[in-house]
């Protein structure tokens, strides 16, 4: 049998297995849409989530690898990527968590996973939670201090269990960095906080 009559019939079964179904709520429509449009975004995670919008409105896989120019097997293991990762995109929406903080869990579940053998990472929940605890008065904490540091939030995290180890180096660079976990500016997340300055006046910066 000749190589391009075995790949024939890859294509024809891989087409003939249903595709997983995508359903998007308003916010997680709109969220994808704003990555869409951000002219900051990696080239890659902008095609991902052109990806989910797709597929929410009902376009077939082979449709959206032509469309988006991309390999069929990395448009199904998208689509099953985001269908696995759904009930955890609707508790998020349960818990009512901020716009920006779906964005962080958004772009976690569309960003490439560690390769095996590379340093660990945090989980989007873990980082989530720990912007969380930057949003909180420190008091509340038993904390003597009028600003929360990165040593404070790491020493806090591994306190409430959130993570058993974590440098105050990491926790600057979720509250600072633009790539992949935040944006480009401090997230408020899931906080009682109206003005973005009152965030900023009660954490400091690596």
């Amino acid at each position: 049998m000749c190589f391009n009559e075995t790949n024939g019939r890859i294509s024809k079964l891989m087409s003939m297995i249903k595709a997983l179904p995508i359903n998007l709520s308003n916010l997680q429509k709109t969220v994808l849409q704003q990555i869409v449009r951000g002219t900051t975004n990696p080239y890659r995670l902008v095609r991902r989530a052109k990806l989910i919008l797709a597929a929410a409105s009902g376009e077939s896989n082979s449709s959206i690898s032509r469309r988006l120019e991309l390999d069929r097997v990395q448009v199904r293991q998208w689509r099953s990527r985001w269908f696995e990762e759904r009930e955890k995109l609707s508790a998020a929406e349960e818990q009512q968590v901020t716009e920006k903080a779906l964005m962080v869990l958004i772009k976690g579940i569309l960003s490439d996973r560690p390769r095996p053998g590379t340093t660990k990472s945090f989980t989007v929940e873990q980082v989530v939670q720990i912007v969380a605890i930057a949003c909180e008065e420190c008091e509340k904490s038993d904390r003597p201090v009028s600003h929360w540091t990165p040593s404070e939030l790491a020493d806090e995290a591994i306190k409430r269990g959130i993570v058993e180890k974590i440098s105050p180096r990491s926790v600057g660079r979720f509250l600072t960095t633009k790539r992949h976990y935040t944006t480009s500016r401090p997230l408020l997340v899931k906080c009682q906080i109206d003005d973005p300055l009152k965030f900023k006046s009660r954490s400091i910066y690596l």
